[in-house]
């Protein structure tokens, strides 16, 4: 037999031996970073008592897949990626990526302290070399492990949105939709408004993405619902929404861009989200709308195309204050429009002077804060009283 031969049957003799103590060590270092993760790690003592079991049993996978491919480094480290499979995946959601980085490092420092008492004198080195270049594998599993849990995550949580968004368009604010809300994110504090619009193109899933971060920096909560080329918007929280929803104009293509009215919660956002939807489809008719629109700007509009909520609001909030303010104001409203809207001609057929036709029309401005001496409102108004005779027959 060569020097050479001996040498290497030596070193082979001396791994096996190196081997056969890591092995048997392997309590040791899954006793003492059980310990460990105790007394050094305070985000772990704050787990609730089933996470914390679950975060020791990585802790006990990760120590006996290191045992494992020290028995053959050449290999790829086996068992990386399962010591995570060992705990459910919504573990993932309870501790962060650094809070396991730091299961990582533990782990290193336990084998590391205890190098000479595990290895065959003489290996110590060779141990610790051997867990650093393992702990870099369980890192970069760990990285994809967050990063796949991210992505099913992301991928769920569209599609939650997607259906929140759905049901707030068809008019549904119970409990279910409330709680998918809350799963989604959305704090609850402040008021609600959902805006919408059109794109030229349908958005995929970046610019969905892009749409959305900028929305909740524009408001402290947001949803976003794609309708084909239809985009809605839902924005609640604290600060100034009709600013927010502003801002937000130049993420929607040309076109209207309606805005439905603010409600105190999103449990209330479907009749934004219906105001805004009829004020959409009943924009064309008014060419000169400004951009955005509010929907409740869009009343005569959106009669004209069957919106019940919108006749009850212009019946409710026009005719019948001022059928009810008595007097001559609805009578000298009546005899300014059908006249043309000249304060002269109304005078004539009310035999009063105009000043006075002047003065009744500012008490109608007062009681219904549309101002029949501007044309739009004065529009809004006739059609307000269209729609108030044919309710009361008068």
């Amino acid at each position: 037999m060569t020097r050479s031969s001996t040498h290497a049957d030596r070193t082979l003799e001396h791994r096996a031996a190196t081997v056969q103590r890591v092995r048997e060590g392997a309590g040791t270092l899954t006793n003492a970073a059980l310990r460990r993760l105790d007394d050094e790690l305070p985000w772990y003592r704050d787990l609730p008592a089933e996470d914390r079991s679950y975060v020791g049993m990585v802790a006990q996978s990760g120590i006996r897949s290191f045992v494992t491919w020290f028995a053959d480094p050449s290999a790829p480290p086996s068992g990386v990626g399962e010591m995570f499979s060992a705990a459910p995946r919504e573990l993932t959601q309870s501790i962060s990526l650094q809070h396991t980085l730091q299961l990582v490092r533990l782990m290193v420092d336990v084998v590391e302290s205890h190098a000479a008492e595990i290895a065959a004198p003489g290996a110590e080195r060779e141990v610790r070399e051997a867990v650093l270049r393992y702990s870099r594998e369980v890192a970069f599993s760990a990285a994809e492990v967050y990063a796949r849990a991210a992505e099913m995550r992301g991928a769920w949580d569209a599609r939650l949105e997607a259906l929140v968004v759905d049901a707030l368009v068809r008019g549904d604010g119970d409990d279910a939709v409330r709680s998918r809300v809350s799963a989604l994110g959305w704090s609850g504090r402040g008021r609600t408004l959902v805006i919408v619009g059109t794109t030229t193109t349908a958005l995929d899933e970046l610019r969905t993405a892009d749409l959305r971060r900028a929305a909740r920096r524009a408001a402290g909560d947001a949803l976003v619902g794609i309708h084909g080329d239809r985009v809605v918007l839902v924005l609640g929280g604290e600060g100034d929404l009709m600013a927010a929803a502003t801002s937000l104009l130049s993420k929607f293509g040309p076109g209207p861009v309606v805005i439905g009215g603010l409600v105190p919660s999103v449990a209330e956002a479907s009749r934004s989200a219906a105001a805004a939807l009829a004020g959409l489809a009943a924009a064309p008719a008014w060419p000169q709308a400004p951009r955005p629109v509010m929907a409740d700007d869009l009343l005569p509009e959106r009669v004209l195309i069957g919106d019940a909520a919108a006749r009850t609001t212009l019946v409710e909030q026009a005719y019948r204050p001022l059928a009810g303010a008595g007097g001559a104001v609805l009578e000298t409203l009546t005899a300014y429009l059908g006249t043309g809207r000249s304060l002269e001609a109304a005078a004539r057929q009310l035999y009063v002077h105009p000043n006075t036709v002047r003065y009744r029309l500012r008490k109608v401005s007062e009681i219904t804060g549309w101002n029949p001496l501007d044309a739009r409102e004065s529009f809004v108004l006739q059609v307000a009283m269209a729609l108030g005779q044919l309710t009361t027959g008068a």
